[in-house]
């Protein structure tokens, strides 16, 4: 069964089991669906008030962009785990003569890599998630303010843990210009999330006390 079609209960009792998955790279992938969920909540509370009759159609545009996000981040739920048994397959390959460990440390290259490439498409979803969720914040139902900000705080928690398991699995990685373009791609998408977050957290300061 796949996590995601786990009950709640199930996915945390899972997860807080003596296995290593869902660890913090599925929990970040949840984060960012949560963040799209609540986020898509807000648009629904907007749409169809006449008080926010100009915003509905850009309401309707930031919910079918948030469903469709939400959707990827629940298929990298399980793709992160996946990726996980899939770097460990590898190292319980044979390495007894040279061909073997050869062949063994390449494809723990290739599945170490692929193990990053996951969470990096978590974070890189979450921060193109972050401007829409600023936008329903700011010209949503102000009633929903705090769901807004929530999404967003769940939207950066998202980027952070899932960037965390990029680097630890940069860290056993030999193709330096790999990994250095990945670090460094790291570094803006943390610059850029911190600010959105930033903006939409000081507007909620700024005009309801938050």
């Amino acid at each position: 069964m796949k996590l995601v079609e786990l009950t709640v209960n199930d996915f945390l009792d899972k997860t807080a089991s003596n296995e290593p998955v869902p660890g913090g790279g599925s929990i970040s992938a949840l984060s960012a669906a949560i963040a799209t969920a609540l986020g898509t909540m807000v648009t629904r509370l907007t749409i169809g008030r006449k008080k926010y009759a100009e915003k509905e159609e850009g309401m309707k545009e930031a919910a079918a962009r948030l469903e469709q996000w939400q959707k990827r981040f629940m298929e990298l739920i399980d793709l992160d785990s996946e990726a996980y048994d899939r770097v460990f397959a590898a190292f319980k390959l044979p390495k007894e003569s040279d061909e073997e460990k050869a062949r063994r440390a390449q494809v723990i290259e290739e599945a170490t890599k692929h193990a990053a490439e996951i969470p990096m498409e978590v974070a890189r979803t979450a921060l193109a998630c972050m401007p829409t969720l600023q936008y329903i914040g700011q010209e949503g139902n102000s009633n929903a303010i705090t769901d807004s900000c929530v999404a967003m705080m769940c939207a950066r928690t998202a980027i952070r843990g899932a960037l965390l398991n990029v680097r630890i699995n940069l860290a056993s990685l030999h193709d330096e210009e790999y990994v250095a373009r990945m670090k460094e791609e790291a570094i803006e998408i943390e610059a850029q999330a911190l600010v959105l977050e930033n903006d939409l957290l000081t507007y909620g300061e700024e005009n309801y006390g938050l």
